[in-house]
């Protein structure tokens, strides 16, 4: 798959590529909305989407809004240092929101599997 991360943070950025590239993903980054937008329009198609929650100028969840405000669909799962519950149960067309943690490793790979067998069923 072709995945768009998005993250302020190089470092943050490259440890969420270096987990879906070991996976076989293809990753693209960049490091804020505004750039993902350009990425999503100039180099896309995408097959899905990892964004970092808190971001200046655009935050993960605003960004999130606005593509499905545009009626972009492609599956977008949110990474937050903060509990995801909230999130998830404020937004549910988010395809999935994970604790960026030890775990991401394994739960990023699962929350992408996951969204992806959602999105196939219809």
């Amino acid at each position: 798959m072709r995945i768009l991360v998005v993250d302020d943070d190089p470092m943050a950025g490259e440890m969420t590529g270096a987990v879906l590239e070991d996976a076989g993903h293809e990753v693209v980054l960049t490091e804020n909305g505004v750039d993902a937008t350009d990425a999503l329009s100039d180099g896309g198609p995408f097959d899905l989407v990892v964004s970092d929650m808190n971001m200046p100028l655009i935050s993960g969840i605003d960004l999130f809004r606005s593509w499905r405000d545009q009626g972009e669909e492609i599956p977008f799962i949110l990474l937050t240092g903060d509990e995801p519950g909230p999130l998830l149960a404020d937004e549910p067309r988010l395809d999935g929101c994970l604790t960026k943690d030890f775990s991401l490793e394994t739960s990023l790979i699962e929350a992408i599997d996951a969204a992806m067998a959602a999105r196939a069923k219809g």
